[in-house]
């Protein structure tokens, strides 16, 4: 059975049609490579209470992984990972970091980890190059992260 995941692109331009969402289908096509089911992909403008919002329903009952993309840069209306914060029951660090570490520019990404019920949230940068290297970076432990999220055995 494949892991399920739900795809939120976070960028006002994009929500109002004037910017065409490149990151969330090249985010999906990687996940599917990977054996993920994209169930949701949905576009949102920034903003803390729409990015809440959003997160909270799209975790509620959910054991998956659900990844943003965008709004975790410098810019004034960039407040994912604020509104990410404020959502998840545990951070996870590591995951953060590692994805970070992957790319120079990562250094300027302000994305936050962790989990909200037996769901796992990432945020991801709204660049294509740097949200696909970034997830790629810990993709690999996905698998066993959503695993524990979701009270399975962890086999060790």
């Amino acid at each position: 059975m494949a892991l399920e995941v739900k795809v939120i692109t976070v960028s006002d331009s994009a929500a109002r049609g004037e910017r065409e969402d490149r990151s969330g289908p090249a985010l999906s096509a990687l996940l599917e490579q990977a054996g993920f089911l994209v169930v949701l992909r949905q576009v949102i403008a920034d903003g803390i209470e729409t990015v809440r919002e959003a997160l909270e329903q799209a975790t509620e009952g959910f054991a998956g992984l659900v990844v943003t993309t965008g709004g975790t840069g410098f810019s004034p209306r960039d407040l994912t990972p604020e509104a990410t914060a404020l959502v998840i029951d545990r951070a996870a660090p590591g995951l953060a970091e590692s994805m970070r570490a992957v790319n120079p520019l990562g250094r300027l990404s302000r994305g936050v980890c962790g989990t909200r019920g037996r769901a796992v949230i990432c945020n991801l940068p709204g660049s294509e190059k740097g949200s696909v290297e970034m997830l790629d970076s810990v993709l690999d432990v996905l698998p066993h992260a959503l695993t524990l999220a979701a009270g399975g055995d962890p086999g060790h």
